[in-house]
Parts: structure tokens; C-alpha cells; sequence
């Protein structure tokens, strides 16, 4: 088989799907329920966009259809017949399917089809998890008004990645303290689809506990802000004190706010496949795929970008939070801080992060 095109969680569908031709036949039954645009005639002023609309969808049906096609092939042991186009619609159904990233809306996800229907069986646990992540926010910033992802760790503690915290932070003497004229606060919400003045839970950083001179994490006192007055903050994630005993292959889930990304994200036609949906918080299922111990390193394989850095990810079965998201490489799959590795370490033990 020729080398296919390759995504950022690195995976091919021999390794995503359980059964190869029951996907291509949902997704052809897909594609074959899909109710086309009315006939009515637009005006001029709604042409243009209907016909870009037009387009995009007719290139999703044949990108679909085509990577459908080749997971028919693959599954028939005819991987060597596979052509470019199949090739890249398969890697298009690995990220719908396969490595989705599902658009959150009233702190829920919506129930998925084939291997990932199992979600559903988690969704309280999940919800949870859920409502303890947010949009790092800033205020202040030459250039940007939010850098990443947090979550919450301690009684009052978040965490995020050391490149996240120092958009806003600066060392000071032996700590860390605010660059001048700026403020930070984590948004449990930014959903899509929100209406205007809807909004979740907010908490205001105060103070910058400490960024890790080894890895790239950043810890972050907080509290709740004016929005939240009255509320207090809910009880912290579990995070893990040990790893599964099966770690390459377990089932994982990230939570954050994937941003774009052109470094790493995907061709015009995977796009369009997307939507352009981006800055508002998914949830983002997959699999651990190695532990590089040496390194100080958890490989997995969720569909992630940039905007995810500081995302927690969570162990599917018993919910802890197993590694720390900080960057991926195209082709090669994402890496996250393995938390259980660091349950001796002096920044996180002097936090009170809730290792379990």
C-alpha cells in the first residue's frame, strides 16, 4: 500500500475501528440520509454563499464516499489498491469517527455512533469533568485575549502548560508574578452556539503558584470572580496516582478549546469537513499510545491543536486525569506531562493537587 496522508493523531483505521466495513456501510448510510438545501431560488444576495455551501458539502459527500471506499478495500486485505483519494477520505473518517472532536453545548456532548457509543455510559462522569476545565483568559495582552487551557486540580489551584502561564506571568526574584497591565481568569464555558450574556462559571487567577522549571506546567491560584460571587469553586479533579497497568491503547479523553492552528492543521478540503469551528471548548476522545518514561513523556492520539495546550487527559474508565496536554507533532501524534509520575514532586505537593 502507498504511504497515506498522514493526520495529526497519527493513526491508521486498522487501529481506530473495530470492524472496517461496518463504518463504511454507516457512512455511506449516512451520506444517503443527508436532506439537500431547498430548491427554492436564492436571491442575488444569498448566491454566493449558497453556492460555497454547495460546494462544501458536495466535497464532503465525495471525500466521505471515496475514504468509505477504502476502508472497504482495507478490509477486504486490498490495502495495496487504496488510492490517493481514499486514502485521504480515510483519514477524514478517522477524525469524525474515529478521533472526533465533539462541539460541547449546556456542558454535554452529543451520543456517537459505532466505538464510540460507549461515551454514552460515562456522560455523568464526563459532565463533571466537563465543568471543571476552562479558557484561560487575558486581559491585557498585546495580541491575544485568551492562550490556552486549565483545569482544576486542587481546592483552589488550576493547571495549565508553562507555555500558556508565561504569556501573562514573569519570573520575579525566587516566584512568578503578573506582567504589568495584566490580569488572567478561567471561563468554564465559551460553548458554541451560546447565546449572547450566556454564561458559566468564571474564576479570577490570582496569583501564579509556581511554573515548573523541568516540564511544561504552570500552576495557578484561583477564585471566583465577580460572576461567581456566593458560589464558591466545586471540588477538584482526581488526579491520577498510578498509571493503568495497559496504558498503550486505553481509552482517553482530552477537554479543551482547540484553536487554528496552520502549522498542523489540515488541507482546504478537511476544513471545509470541520467547519472552521474553532476557540470553543470539545471534547475530544482517543487512546494513550505510548509511555516514553525517560523522556517524561504520555503519547496520545486525540484530535487536538493549539488551543488545547493545558487540556487535562482523562483515563474513560475511572475519570482521573492521567497526563497534562502540552504540544503534538504533525504526522506523530501528542504529548502530555504523565501526572502520576510527579505525585513526590515539590511544586504539586506544596499546591495540594488531589493526586487519587
Amino acid at each position: 500500500m502507498r504511504e497515506r496522508n498522514r493526520s495529526p493523531v497519527a493513526t491508521e483505521p486498522e487501529r481506530v475501528f473495530t470492524d472496517l466495513a461496518e463504518v463504511a456501510a454507516r457512512v455511506r448510510e449516512g451520506l444517503a440520509r443527508e436532506v439537500p438545501e431547498s430548491e427554492r431560488e436564492l436571491t442575488p444576495e444569498e448566491r454566493p454563499a449558497g453556492h460555497i455551501a454547495d460546494f462544501a458539502g458536495q466535497e464532503r459527500a465525495r471525500v466521505l464516499s471515496a475514504g468509505a471506499d477504502g476502508l472497504e478495500k482495507l478490509s477486504e486485505g486490498r490495502g495495496d489498491d487504496i488510492t490517493d483519494d481514499e486514502s485521504f477520505g480515510m483519514e477524514a473518517i478517522v477524525l469524525l469517527e474515529g478521533r472526533p472532536a465533539l462541539l460541547v453545548q449546556g456542558c454535554d456532548f452529543p451520543s456517537q455512533p459505532g466505538d464510540w457509543a460507549v461515551l454514552d455510559g460515562h456522560r455523568p462522569a464526563i459532565r463533571d469533568s466537563i465543568a471543571r476545565v476552562g479558557r484561560v483568559e487575558v486581559t491585557g495582552h498585546l495580541s491575544l485575549d485568551w492562550v490556552g487551557t486549565g483545569f482544576l486540580v486542587g481546592t483552589d489551584v488550576i493547571m495549565t502548560n508553562r507555555h500558556v502561564a508565561v504569556e501573562f506571568a514573569r519570573a520575579d526574584g525566587d516566584g512568578w508574578s503578573f506582567q504589568q497591565g495584566m490580569a488572567a481568569r478561567l471561563d468554564t464555558a465559551e460553548e458554541y452556539g451560546a447565546p449572547p450574556g450566556a454564561e458559566g462559571p468564571s474564576y479570577a487567577v490570582e496569583e501564579v503558584l509556581g511554573i515548573h522549571p523541568e516540564v511544561d506546567m504552570a500552576l495557578l491560584r484561583i477564585a471566583p470572580d465577580d460572576g461567581g460571587a456566593g458560589e464558591g469553586l466545586p471540588t477538584p479533579l482526581a488526579v491520577a496516582a498510578d498509571a493503568p497497568a495497559d496504558l498503550p491503547g486505553h481509552p482517553v479523553y482530552c477537554v479543551g478549546y482547540p484553536a487554528w492552528d496552520g502549522r498542523r492543521n489540515e488541507p482546504e478540503s478537511m476544513r471545509r469537513i470541520f467547519m472552521d469551528v474553532y476557540n470553543v471548548k470539545r471534547l475530544q476522545p482517543g487512546t494513550a499510545t505510548e509511555l516514553a518514561p525517560e523522556q517524561n513523556v504520555m503519547k496520545h492520539d486525540c484530535s487536538t491543536l493549539g488551543g488545547n495546550s493545558g487540556s487535562p487527559v482523562f483515563d474513560l474508565t475511572d475519570h482521573r486525569v492521567l497526563g497534562l496536554h502540552f504540544g503534538g507533532r504533525y504526522g506523530f501524534g501528542n504529548y502530555a506531562v504523565p501526572l502520576w509520575q510527579m505525585v513526590e514532586d515539590p511544586l504539586l505537593e506544596g499546591a495540594g493537587v488531589n493526586f487519587v
